[in-house]
């Protein structure tokens, strides 16, 4: 089985998790993982979208880690998700990733308490995410429960990143 992780990050020298994330994917995940740093690979946010269909393609799992910004994603992820699930291709009479599965792996900077209904931003984490598994859905792709990192703004300490970080690989291999 093979995973394309694909990172949505637009500051990850900065990010202390995703970036950790994404180095241990790359370095412990194995062969299946296929890592690629999105930013890096489209600045300009010129996508590529014959590549992204192949990659899709080839993958049995799309895996993506991004920051939750605003109650969204970065927005180069939302520009991937506009350019390459296109009509014909992937919906609207094209079923290329029917049968795969989506995967979120997904940091916040708040507290988890802050993620309830009764929290700071009054909904959790699977409420704000729904778009997501309503895309998995009509696309035809199993969503599998998201890896979510709470706190990761400036409370997560070392040793803590460091077991997120297996948990993290141990996630991806699952």
């Amino acid at each position: 089985m093979t995973t394309s992780l694909m990172v949505f990050h637009d500051r990850l020298a900065q990010s202390k998790v995703n970036r950790t994330l994404m180095e241990r994917a790359a370095r412990e995940a194995d062969d299946a993982v296929i890592v690629r740093d999105m930013y890096a690979l489209y600045p300009d946010f010129a996508i590529d979208v014959d590549e992204e269909h192949r990659v899709c393609e080839r993958c049995d799992r799309l895996a993506f880690l991004f920051p939750f910004y605003w109650y969204s994603a970065p927005a180069l992820m939302k520009q991937w998700e506009d350019a390459v699930f296109t009509p014909g291709w992937a919906y609207g009479g094209g079923d290329a990733l029917a049968g795969k599965t989506m995967l979120l792996a997904v940091t916040t900077g708040g507290a988890r308490d802050m993620y309830t209904a009764d929290g700071k931003h009054g909904a959790t984490m699977d409420a704000l995410l729904l778009p997501y598994r309503i895309t998995a859905r009509y696309l035809g792709l199993e969503y599998e429960d998201p890896f979510i990192v709470h706190g990761s703004s400036k409370t997560i300490d070392d040793d803590a990143l460091a077991q997120v970080a297996d948990d993290f690989v141990a996630w991806l291999r699952a």
